[in-house]
């Protein structure tokens, strides 16, 4: 049986998250380092064997550095303890058109919790130098608390300062390897 690895084109790909800030507007972060690498038995992902992401959280970055410190810091992620995210696939499933549900268990702060995101394949295509690389938007929610990271503040007017809910977006690039 055929198989195929496939790895992420960092150049091309981007991995995002977003959270509401005092409930009232979204601040958007990303990890500029992060690797993905893929395996499936067909060049057309329809029969997707294994699927790994990781993300270093030193890379992370808001746009704002003092934010990103407290990120970093133990009330947030703990980068001095735990320096990865990581996802492991355990399921890609077609649910209709360009539409799959990719299912495996998210790894943050050593706590694993299983999670599911939407995963829209655009397509495969020859670049012109020859590669053959495929498409993919993907989109998920997860509980920030779940992983850990209950870090929050209350406003004089009883909002809280960060939402629990962390949505995820990526746009991904992958590069199948000879």
């Amino acid at each position: 049986m055929a198989q195929f690895k496939w790895v992420v084109d960092p150049m091309h790909s981007e991995v995002q998250f977003k959270v509401k800030h005092l409930m009232i507007t979204t601040v958007t972060g990303y990890f500029k380092n992060f690797n993905i690498e893929a395996v499936t038995a067909d060049e057309a992902f329809t029969d997707v064997t294994s699927v790994v992401f990781t993300a270093d959280v030193n890379s992370i970055s808001t746009n704002n550095e003092q934010r990103d410190t407290h990120l970093k810091s133990p009330d947030f992620f703990d980068v001095e303890k735990h320096d990865e995210i990581r996802f492991v696939g355990k399921s890609y499933e077609h649910v209709g058109g360009q539409d799959y549900k990719l299912q495996g268990d998210l790894i943050i702060r050593d706590i694993t919790k299983p999670v599911t995101i939407n995963v829209e394949f655009g397509g495969i295509v020859v670049d012109p130098y020859g590669q053959t690389k495929a498409g993919f938007t993907i989109n998920g929610k997860i509980s920030r608390k779940e992983f850990g990271l209950t870090w929050n503040a209350v406003t004089e007017a009883g909002s809280v300062v960060v939402s629990d809910e962390i949505k995820l977006q990526a746009e991904i690039q992958l590069v199948k390897q000879a």
